[in-house]
C-alpha cells in the first residue's frame, strides 16, 4: 500500500505519513552521529517483551477496488478509428477495452489486545474502508475481526474478535509523561512481524496539523510503516501511547515518530465500545490564537486564551451570548492557552453538557454558561 501523506508543511522535503505497511523505500544515509545516546537499561527488556508480546497482533486488511473505465480515447489505435477516418462513419458506442478488472487492495498494520474477550485497538487508517480484517496473534492463530467503531479525528479504531482468555495490555497514564523517559515501541514494520525498538520521549504535546485533536507524543524509538496501531510502552509494560505517524523523507524511520497519548486512546476506546461512535461537544465558533497586537491593545501580560473570530448563527455560543472578539481563558476552571486547548476541552464534554467559560471582553472578565451542541465530523475545527 502506498505511503499515505497527511500533510507536507513540516519542513522542506519532509512529509508526515501514516504508518501504513507497503513496499520498500529508498535508503537514506545519515553521517551525522548523535552527540548523546539514551542510557541503556540494565539487563534490557527481555522479561517485559516476553510478557507483553503475546498481546500485540498483526492486522491485515483487504478491499476490492471499484472497477474503473479505461482512460483515453477508447477507439484510438483500433480498426474502428481508421474506418471512421476513411469513410466518415461514426464510431460505435461503448468501449472495446471494457473496464479495468477489479483488483484487491491489501494493507497491514498492528494492534494490541486490551481485553481478554477480544477487544483490539489500532489506528483508524489501518482499517478504514476495509472489506475484511484479519488478525494474527503471536502464537499464529488467525481470526476475522469486526470493526466496532472508527474515529477519524483521532485516528483510533476498535476491533473485536470472537475469543476469550486472550492476553491483554493495560493502559498507563500519559498525563505525567516527561521528556527523556524510556519507551518501548512494538509493531509490524513492513509486514515482517512483531518487532521491538526502544528510545526515549523526545517531546510531548506535538501538533502536526493532521487533525483538530493533535497532541502527539514524539519519540526517537524506531518505528516504520506497518507499525501503525502498535503500542508505545513504558518500562512497566503499560501502554502510554499508540504509534500513529512519522516524519520522513523516505517513508522509513529517521527518529521522528509520533504516538497518540494513552489517555486520549482510553477515552475514545470507551466511547467507541459503547455504540461505535464518538459524541463530542460543540460551541459553534470560529477561533484563532490571540495575536500580539491584541495583547498590546488590551494591555495583557501574555497571549493566553483563544480568540473568538466569529459566532455562527443558531449555535450554543450565540444562545449563551458569546461575541466575536471575546477571548476564552478558561473552561470549567481549566486554563486555555490556545485554540487546541479550547477544541479539546469542548470536544471532551458530551453534547448537552453545561460548561462554564471565562471570557475577556474588551479587557473585562465575564463568565458564560453554555449548553453544548453535538459536533459533526464535517464541522470546522
Amino acid at each position: 500500500m502506498p505511503k499515505n501523506t497527511i500533510m507536507n508543511r513540516v519542513a522542506p522535503a519532509l512529509a508526515v505519513s501514516a504508518l501504513l505497511a507497503g513496499g520498500g523505500v529508498a535508503a537514506i544515509t545519515n553521517t551525522t552521529q548523535p552527540a548523546f545516546a539514551a542510557a541503556p537499561v540494565e539487563g534490557g527488556y527481555v522479561d517485559l517483551v516476553k510478557q507483553v508480546a503475546p498481546a500485540v497482533v498483526t492486522i491485515e486488511t483487504s478491499r476490492n477496488a471499484s472497477a474503473q473505465p479505461a482512460q483515453g480515447d477508447p477507439f484510438e489505435g483500433t480498426p474502428f478509428e481508421e474506418f471512421s477516418k476513411r469513410f466518415g462513419m461514426p464510431m460505435p458506442e461503448g468501449d472495446p477495452r471494457g473496464q479495468m478488472p477489479d483488483r484487491q487492495m491489501r494493507g497491514a498494520g498492528t494492534g494490541f489486545i486490551v481485553s481478554e474477550d477480544g477487544q483490539i485497538v489500532t489506528n483508524a487508517h489501518v482499517v478504514r474502508g476495509a472489506d475484511e480484517v484479519k488478525v494474527t496473534l503471536e502464537d499464529g492463530r488467525e481470526m476475522t475481526a469486526e470493526v466496532v467503531g472508527v474515529d477519524a479525528a483521532t485516528d483510533i479504531a476498535v476491533l473485536k474478535v470472537d475469543a476469550t482468555g486472550l492476553p491483554a495490555l493495560e493502559f498507563g497514564t500519559s498525563a505525567d509523561l516527561q521528556v527523556g523517559e524510556n519507551v518501548i515501541a512494538m509493531g509490524n514494520p513492513f509486514g515482517l512481524g512483531n518487532t521491538v525498538t526502544t528510545g526515549i520521549v523526545s517531546a510531548i504535546g506535538r501538533d502536526l496539523r493532521a487533525g483538530p485533536f493533535d497532541n502527539f507524543i514524539q519519540t526517537d524509538a524506531a518505528i516504520n510503516r506497518g507499525n501503525s496501531g502498535g503500542p508505545l510502552l513504558n518500562p512497566n509494560g503499560q501502554v502510554i501511547g499508540m504509534n500513529t505517524a512519522i516524519i520522513s523523507p523516505t517513508g522509513g524511520s529517521i527518529g521522528l515518530g509520533f504516538a497518540v497519548p494513552a489517555d486520549m486512546v482510553k477515552e475514545i476506546v470507551a466511547d467507541l465500545s459503547d455504540d461505535g461512535e464518538v459524541s463530542r461537544g460543540w460551541l459553534g465558533v470560529q477561533i484563532a490564537p490571540v495575536s500580539e497586537d491584541v495583547v498590546a491593545a488590551l494591555g495583557l501580560e501574555e497571549a493566553n486564551g483563544t480568540m473568538v473570530q466569529s459566532v455562527m448563527s443558531g449555535t450554543p455560543a450565540e444562545e449563551a451570548g458569546l461575541e466575536a472578539g471575546d477571548i476564552v481563558t478558561e473552561v470549567n476552571g481549566k486554563a486555555i492557552d490556545g485554540p487546541r486547548d479550547l477544541t479539546r476541552a469542548i470536544a471532551g464534554d458530551m453534547p448537552g453538557s453545561d460548561v462554564e467559560l471565562k471570557v475577556l471582553r474588551k479587557g473585562q472578565e465575564q463568565t458564560f454558561n453554555v449548553t453544548l451542541g453535538e459536533r459533526s465530523e464535517d464541522e470546522p475545527a
